[in-house]
């Protein structure tokens, strides 16, 4: 089997720098759903609820994507037609879903075109994201891997910061921030639009700079033989034969993106409560929250980025991960005491910590221990350890709230637990090596 060489950092940061559009379609969506059906009119006890249809889309789409692109070469590419069919969705959908209450449905049908809506997104953004963690896994060795995977983190974070800062940064040059009863504020339906616009550019950029393997060569450096091309699995028997890897991080991953879908779901109405003292969803004081939930969901992008830089650091991978779950535990449960807006970003920058190592550690450490031939098929299989997590929290969320007293707050108290009891189950994993790589070739300029 051929050694991948070692690549040059701005040929690893092309693979990933589409990444960045991607995730400002992301980080809209995360910051704004909530505020958007909130506005439209939604009770706060189903407001989980919403959640549902984007992970659940995303649990079917990612496994179908990956497995697909594993079999697909084009004149582009195996992995980047997707990327652009998910990237062409988004856009669309970005300049659709915050006017839904602009086209004088009434509520109830403003809230379901929203749901579809939101449900279309999330497909198209999981459709395109998906490519660039699997573009990593064909084309960089296992040496740089955790390399690449940081540079990633670094822009997925960047196209947070921007994305949850559009909003603020609207109303702050002048832009409405408040609509009539059942309407989205312009500057959030102007931050989609933008977004959509950043997102586009970002795909050209990564169809123009970014050469993937051709199937000969791919197949050489990744060990493939021809008997093992005509093999035939499926997801049942791949999941069946998963290293014991896949299923330690999955746990991980469970307790980890609960507690990020409880944030994206309850933090504006929780600091609409404990810092502006405002319930009403029609209130200037919650669109105040709303855009201040923009604000300290880009405090934590700042404190992923500069927590990626730290991360690599670390002696031990598994210390580290640990270390960053605790500190966004931390995090989550200082909100509950923290009553001054200014204080939260000290909340927030420690979240980020979480979030730096979600992005970067449970993709190292699967990608090293799989082979080339089902990279896709596993990495979308593995989506579901990111998916499911997040539909039992929606379908739960409702009743939990109850029983925390209608707090919005305690469901992020309930996140923080959620994250402790992830950095506990980090030390269940075991780390392999599918393969073991020879020295590998010299840097390619």
């Amino acid at each position: 089997m051929k050694v991948k060489p070692d690549l040059n950092f701005w040929k690893l940061w092309n693979i990933s720098f589409g990444f960045f559009g991607v995730q400002i379609a992301y980080a809209l969506q995360s910051a704004n759903i909530s505020r958007i059906f909130s506005t439209l009119g939604a009770d706060p006890h189903n407001l989980s609820y919403f959640w549902i249809l984007p992970p659940l889309a995303g649990i079917i789409v990612q496994p179908i994507i990956g497995s697909a692109s594993d079999k697909t070469w084009t004149r582009y590419g195996r992995r980047i037609p997707y990327l652009f069919i998910g990237s062409l969705v988004a856009i669309l959908v970005m300049c659709l879903l915050p006017n839904a209450g602009s086209f004088g449905m009434v509520v109830s049908t403003a809230m379901i075109f929203g749901v579809v809506s939101l449900m279309f997104l999330d497909t198209s953004v999981n459709m395109a994201m998906q490519p660039f963690k699997m573009l990593v896994g064909d084309m960089v060795n296992e040496k740089q891997k955790g390399l690449a995977y940081s540079i990633q983190s670094f822009l997925c974070n960047a196209g947070s910061l921007m994305g949850y800062m559009f909003p603020f940064i609207f109303t702050w040059i002048g832009i409405s921030n408040i609509a009539e009863k059942g309407t989205v504020p312009d500057s959030v339906i102007y931050s989609f639009y933008i977004g959509a616009a950043i997102l586009m550019l970002c795909v050209i950029y990564t169809m123009l700079k970014v050469k993937e393997m051709p199937p000969k060569e791919f197949e050489a450096f990744h060990g493939i033989t021809a008997d093992e091309k005509k093999e035939k699995t499926d997801f049942l028997s791949l999941l069946k034969h998963a290293p014991k890897v896949f299923w330690t991080v999955g746990l991980v991953q469970f307790f980890s993106w609960a507690a990020f879908m409880y944030m994206w779901t309850y933090t504006n109405g929780a600091i609409a409560d404990t810092v502006w003292n405002a319930t009403s969803a029609q209130s200037e004081g919650y669109q105040e929250a709303g855009n201040w939930v923009g604000v300290l969901f880009a405090v934590q992008a700042i404190g992923s980025v500069v927590w990626a830089i730290v991360l690599p650091l670390f002696k031990s991978r598994k210390m580290g991960y640990s270390l960053s779950l605790v500190l966004g535990g931390i995090g989550f449960i200082s909100t509950f005491f923290f009553h001054n807006q200014y204080l939260l970003f000290v909340s927030y920058l420690l979240i980020g910590c979480a979030w730096a190592a979600m992005l970067a550690m449970p993709f190292t450490i699967l990608t090293n221990s799989i082979s080339g031939k089902n990279m896709g098929a596993y990495l979308g299989l593995f989506n579901g350890t990111i998916c499911l997590p997040q539909i039992a929290a929606a379908l739960l969320g409702g009743g939990l709230l109850h029983l925390v007293s209608g707090r919005q707050v305690n469901m992020l108290v309930l996140a923080g637990v959620f994250l402790i009891i992830g950095a506990c189950c980090v030390y269940f994993v075991k780390e392999t090596v599918a393969h073991k790589e020879e020295k590998p070739e010299a840097v390619k300029n």
